[in-house]
C-alpha cells in the first residue's frame, strides 16, 4: 500500500505533473459549476407576488402569484392566479394592488395555489425584484404545508441592478424606474403577472449590459461587482485546472516569480473567487492583473495546506502576501547564565542552557514584556561582565532602588540568586510575582487617577502574559520527540498527523477500508526525519506549531502515540490571557471612565 509521506518545500517537478495530470483528469471531467451554465441555455421563472402585508411572519397572506417562464428571451409559459388570503385585505393594499375582497372570495387557497406554481417552475431558475421578500413568503408557506423547498437558485434583479445601474442611468432600482430604463413593454402595476413580465424586461436588459462586459453565465451573473474589473473576469480561466480539494494555490506573474500564496479547503472555488465580487480587496485586484498562472498544490489535510502555506511563503516572501514573509525576525528574552545573571534582549537562541521567554513578533513588544519584568524583579540592567566580587560605582537604578547593585557589592550572591530563581520560576512555571506586581502598581496609580500611567503597566504587562503563555505552550510540544493523532474531520475521512519537535513531519488521510494501525505505522516510517533546536524554539516556525497546536486542541482529537511528556504548567500563564483579551475588547468599545474602571477591577489577578 502507498503511503503518503511529507509533503513539504517548493514546488518541484514531480509536483508539476501532478498538477498537469489533475489538469487533464479536469478537462475531462469538469461539472457544471468548473465551466459556468451560458445564460441562454437556461430556463428562468420570474415571479412576483401580491400580498396583504410585508411579513408572512408576522400574519400577512399572498393575494395573487404572477410568473413567466422563459428562455433564450423567448417566453414558453405564464402562470397566474388570484389566492384567498382567508382574511380581509386591508384597505390601502386594496387601492395599491387593485385586488378586493370579493376578487378573491372564490379563488383557490395557498394550500391549493403553492402546489401549482411549484409545478410550474420546477427545474428553472427562479427570478424577482426584491427575491427575499417573493422566495421569502413562498419558503414560509410552503414549510408550513409540511414540503421540503426545492433546491432553487435564485436571481435577485434588485440586487443584480444596484451593482450596474448608475445615478445617471435611474434615479433609484425601483421596478417601475428600471422597466423605463430598459423600455418594458409592460409597465408595472402592482398586479403579479403584470410585474413578472416587467421583471423579464429587466432582467433581459441587465444580461443584455453585462454580455458586453463578458458576462455569460449564471455564476458570474451572481458574483458580477463592478469593482471587479474585465480584465480580472477574464482570467477566470486560470482557475479551470484546480481540483475541489484542500491546498495551497501560488499565482505567479509572467516571469514565474510568485505573487502571492494562500491556502483553502477547496482550491477551484477559492481561485475562482479572485475573478468575482467576492474578492474586493484593492491589492488583490492588482494582483490578479499582474498574475498569468496559478499552480495548486494539492494536500492530504487542510492543516497539511496551512503548514505548506507558510514554509512557502518564508521560502517566496511574495510581494503580496503581508505576513508570514520574514518569520526568521524573531525576539526573545534571555536569562542569562553568568556569575550575576540579567535579561538580556536577543535575536537568536542559543544552545547555552540560558532560559528564554518568546518568540515576540516584534522588538517593541519584547521590550515592553522586558520592562515588566525589571518592575518586578531587581536585577540588574547593566550588559557589563564581571567577577563574583565586583566593586564598581553603583549606577542610577541602583541609587533609585530598582536594581540590587551587585557592582558595588550592594547584595549577596544568595539574595541575588534567590531573585534570579524567582524570575526564573515567574518565565517557566508561574507568572504570579509579576502580575500581583503590576496589579498593585495599577490599582495605585488609578486611585491618583493617573491613567495614563497605569496605562502603561497594563500594556507591559499585557505583553508579558501574552509571551509567558505562549512559551510555555510551544515549549510543552516542543519538548515532545514524536507526538501522532488522529481526528476525524468535517468530512467524515479520519486526517492523522506526525509532529516531530514541535514540526509537521508527515499527513494523511486513512483510506476507506483500509488498515487504520497499518496505516498510522507505515505514515510514521515516512514521515520526515526532524531534529531538536535549542531552547523553547521548535523545530518549525513559531506560526506553524500553534497551527498544530490548535489543530491538536480541537475536540474529537485521538492521541495514537507520545514520546516525551506533553504538558504545561497548571498555574502558568494561559488562565491570565483570556482576562487581558477582554480587557483589550473593552478597550476598543468602553467609554473613558469605564475604561479607567477597567484599570482597577478587570486587572485583578486570576486565582
Amino acid at each position: 500500500m502507498s503511503v503518503p509521506g511529507p509533503r513539504f518545500g517548493p514546488v518541484t517537478s514531480a509536483t508539476q505533473s501532478a498538477t498537469q495530470s489533475a489538469t487533464s483528469r479536469w478537462e475531462s471531467q469538469r461539472s457544471f459549476d468548473e465551466l459556468g451554465r451560458p445564460l441562454r441555455e437556461l430556463t428562468f421563472t420570474v415571479v412576483d407576488l401580491e400580498t396583504t402585508g410585508g411579513s408572512a411572519a408576522a400574519g400577512s397572506m399572498i393575494t395573487e402569484i404572477g410568473a413567466v417562464k422563459v428562455r433564450g428571451g423567448e417566453v414558453l409559459g405564464e402562470f397566474q392566479t388570484l389566492v384567498n388570503p382567508h382574511s380581509e385585505i386591508p384597505p390601502f393594499i386594496a387601492v395599491l394592488t387593485g385586488i378586493s375582497n370579493s376578487m378573491v372570495a372564490d379563488a383557490p387557497g395557498i394550500e391549493s395555489a403553492l402546489p401549482a406554481f411549484l409545478e410550474f417552475a420546477a427545474g428553472t431558475v427562479l427570478v424577482a425584484h426584491n427575491a427575499p421578500f417573493d422566495v421569502g413568503f413562498l419558503q414560509h408557506f410552503n414549510a408550513e404545508q409540511g414540503r421540503a423547498w426545492p433546491t432553487f437558485e435564485v436571481l435577485d434583479t434588485a440586487r443584480l441592478a444596484r451593482r450596474v445601474i448608475t445615478r445617471d442611468d435611474a434615479p433609484n432600482c425601483k421596478l417601475s424606474s428600471l422597466a423605463k430604463v430598459f423600455g418594458s413593454s409592460t409597465t408595472p402595476n402592482h398586479r403579479a403577472l403584470a410585474d413578472a413580465r416587467a421583471t423579464v424586461d429587466v432582467l433581459h436588459g441587465l444580461m443584455e449590459r453585462l454580455g458586453g462586459l463578458g458576462v455569460v453565465t449564471l455564476e458570474e451573473l451572481q458574483t458580477f461587482s463592478a469593482r471587479v474589473s474585465t480584465a480580472q473576469r477574464r482570467k477566470r480561466h486560470l482557475a479551470e485546472g484546480l481540483p475541489h480539494s484542500p491546498g495551497v494555490y501560488l499565482f505567479c506573474d509572467d516571469r514565474s516569480r510568485v505573487l502571492y500564496i494562500g491556502t483553502s479547503r477547496d482550491l477551484r472555488t477559492r481561485v475562482r473567487s479572485y475573478f468575482t465580487a467576492s474578492e474586493t480587496r484593492s491589492r488583490m485586484g492588482e494582483m490578479v492583473n499582474l498574475a498569468s498562472s496559478v499552480t495548486g498544490i494539492e494536500c492530504s489535510t487542510p492543516l497539511e495546506a496551512e503548514v505548506r502555506e507558510l514554509r512557502l511563503i518564508a521560502e517566496h516572501k511574495p510581494r503580496y502576501n503581508r505576513r508570514s514573509r520574514h518569520p526568521e525576525k524573531m525576539h526573545f528574552l534571555k536569562l542569562t547564565r553568568e556569575h550575576w545573571p540579567r535579561l538580556s534582549l536577543v535575536t537568536r537562541v542559543l544552545d547555552d542552557d540560558a532560559d528564554y521567554l518568546g518568540p515576540f513578533g516584534s522588538r517593541k513588544i519584547a521590550e515592553k514584556c522586558l520592562a515588566a519584568l525589571h518592575d518586578t524583579f531587581p536585577v540588574r540592567q547593566c550588559s557589563d561582565s564581571f567577577g563574583r566580587e565586583p566593586s564598581r560605582s553603583p549606577c542610577v537604578l541602583a541609587e533609585l532602588g530598582r536594581c540590587l547593585s551587585p557592582c558595588d557589592g550592594s547584595v549577596d550572591a544568595t539574595t541575588y540568586a534567590s531573585v534570579v530563581r524567582r524570575l526564573r520560576d515567574t518565565l517557566l512555571r508561574r507568572p504570579d510575582d509579576v502580575v500581583d506586581a503590576i496589579n498593585a502598581r495599577m490599582s495605585e496609580l488609578a486611585e491618583g487617577e493617573r491613567f495614563e500611567e497605569a496605562g502603561v503597566h497594563r500594556d507591559r504587562l499585557a505583553a508579558f502574559v501574552r509571551a509567558a503563555a505562549r512559551t510555555q505552550r510551544l515549549s510543552a510540544l516542543t519538548g515532545c520527540a514524536e507526538v501522532v493523532a488522529t481526528r476525524r474531520e468535517d468530512d467524515g475521512r479520519w486526517a492523522v498527523h506526525v509532529v516531530r519537535f514541535g514540526r509537521l513531519a508527515a499527513a494523511g488521510v486513512i483510506p476507506p477500508g483500509a488498515d487504520a494501525h497499518q496505516y498510522v505505522a507505515e505514515l510514521r516510517a515516512g514521515a520526515e526525519t526532524v531534529s531538536t533546536a535549542p531552547g523553547p524554539v521548535p523545530a518549525a516556525t513559531p506560526e506553524e506549531t500553534e497551527k498544530v497546536l490548535r489543530w491538536l486542541e480541537k475536540p474529537g482529537i485521538r492521541l495514537v502515540a507520545v514520546e516525551g511528556e506533553w504538558v504545561c504548567p497548571t498555574g502558568g500563564a494561559t488562565r491570565h490571557v483570556a482576562l487581558h483579551d477582554a480587557v483589550n475588547v473593552s478597550r476598543q468599545s468602553l467609554v473613558p471612565f469605564a475604561e479607567r474602571r477597567e484599570l482597577t477591577t478587570l486587572h485583578r489577578p486570576a486565582r
